[in-house]
């Protein structure tokens, strides 16, 4: 068993770039999955600003099949071409695997550094990979630590102790341009997990006028949920006429906002057409068309303006929870080495045991108790068990499994099974 990643963010690549991966990222668990080995399990992580799959493989010798199955996969789901997948995406095997997720996690690696959102993000991307079966018992443990780091991070290193995330930096841009925020009006594009963290980010601020609209026909729902009006399917025009806001973030494959619809809007006589209209587009795949940010009196805020003006966290802040990363990462691969020479040490018990138990059954029925015996010897397999159950531990921990498990072949003629 091998954990490696295949990892595209904000950080290596333009959002173009990481558009083009993440279309039709929903399907590429399963689909990396349905050729068999020698991949066991997969998950995978599209957000606003990262394309990752992590990948459970059968052994390490077969690394670079699983590799090319995975772009493969994504290349055949994605808008990219093979070449540009390949050159996109950044593999990690070993530990690197669970400090770069451990700290994705913790929002270390983050568009806005600390954001709070990412961790549900993760959450959620493993969600979907258990619903899919793709999911296995070492991706789960990978998966439970990061979760677990990003507490860790939470609760001792304060990263989010300023709120900060894309929707509250994207807020403070758009703020400067907009009434008092008890006045602003609000059309929310949108109506899924974004949307929802959106409408608490606003309602923080004392934003009490949100319209919500959705082309699909979820507002009305989503609306009941959260306190905002529900805008009809057909009274897009109507809603963004009179929006001094508007947040787009329904992660649909094609603009729901176009120039077109925004010129529509300006000119329709209502009272806000004539003053500024602020436009914050924070999906990946562009909810917005860009062409909106030319036209007058509109201002677009969209996740590339986020990305260049979201503030700094202190020094000290980003270095605690470094540190708390990289040592959950090391007792997790720590960890994870030791269960690889499990096997190892069930077999030895059981040969011990097994001479133990032979033993006894030689024992005579005379003067000597025969119970006395048994736990005599049982206490001596007990004694001899444990040095060798540690030192195998300690094998597995520098990286010696096979070293080992040649020990034991040697020198007690065991075969571990599944060696």
């Amino acid at each position: 068993m091998v954990l490696v990643s295949l990892s595209a963010s904000h950080h290596d690549l333009d959002l173009a770039t990481l558009e083009r991966l993440s279309v039709g990222a929903d399907g590429v668990a399963r689909a990396v999955l349905s050729g068999g080995r020698p991949v066991r399990g997969a998950v995978v992580l599209a957000t606003c600003n990262r394309f990752e799959v992590y990948v459970d493989v059968v052994d390490a010798e077969e690394l670079s099949s699983a590799v090319d199955r995975v772009i493969e996969t994504v290349e055949a789901a994605s808008a990219a071409d093979e070449d540009e997948v390949r050159g996109a995406l950044r593999l990690r095997t070993g530990t690197d695997v669970a400090r770069h997720l451990f700290a994705v996690a913790a929002g270390l690696d983050s568009m806005v550094v600390g954001e709070r959102e990412i961790a549900g993000q993760v959450r959620r991307a493993f969600g979907q990979a258990q619903e899919h079966a793709a999911a296995t018992r070492d991706l789960e443990r990978l998966f439970a630590n990061a979760a677990r780091a990003s507490r860790t991070v939470e609760a001792h290193a304060a990263l989010g102790a300023l709120g900060r995330s894309i929707v509250s930096v994207a807020l403070d841009l758009a703020e400067a341009r907009l009434p008092a925020w008890d006045r602003v009006r609000v059309l929310l594009i949108g109506t899924g997990s974004y949307a929802g963290v959106t409408r608490a980010a606003l309602r923080a601020r004392g934003c009490r006028d949100v319209a919500a609209y959705s082309a699909s026909g979820r507002a009305e729902e989503f609306a009941l949920a959260r306190d905002v009006r529900a805008v009809p399917v057909d009274g897009l025009g109507a809603a963004l006429a009179a929006a001094d806001l508007v947040i787009a973030c329904s992660g649909s494959l094609t603009p729901v906002l176009r120039v077109a619809d925004v010129e529509a809007a300006r000119t329709a006589g209502s009272e806000p057409s004539g003053s500024s209209l602020v436009v914050v587009d924070l999906s990946l795949q562009r909810d917005v068309d860009p062409a909106v940010a030319g036209m007058p009196g509109v201002h677009l805020i969209d996740l590339a303006t986020v990305r260049d003006q979201a503030p700094d966290l202190r020094d000290e802040q980003v270095a605690r929870a470094t540190a708390i990363v990289e040592t959950a990462a090391e007792q997790f691969e720590g960890a994870l080495a030791e269960r690889a020479i499990d096997h190892a040490v069930v077999a030895m018990r059981e040969h011990v045991q097994a001479a133990v138990e032979a033993e006894i059954a030689r024992l005579p029925a005379g003067n000597v108790p025969v119970a006395q015996v048994e736990r005599a010897l049982r206490r001596l397999g007990a004694t001899l068990l444990h040095t060798p159950s540690v030192r195998a531990r300690d094998a597995a921990r520098a990286g010696l499994v096979e070293e080992y498990l040649m020990a034991l072949r040697l020198l007690h003629g065991i075969e571990p099974p599944g060696s």
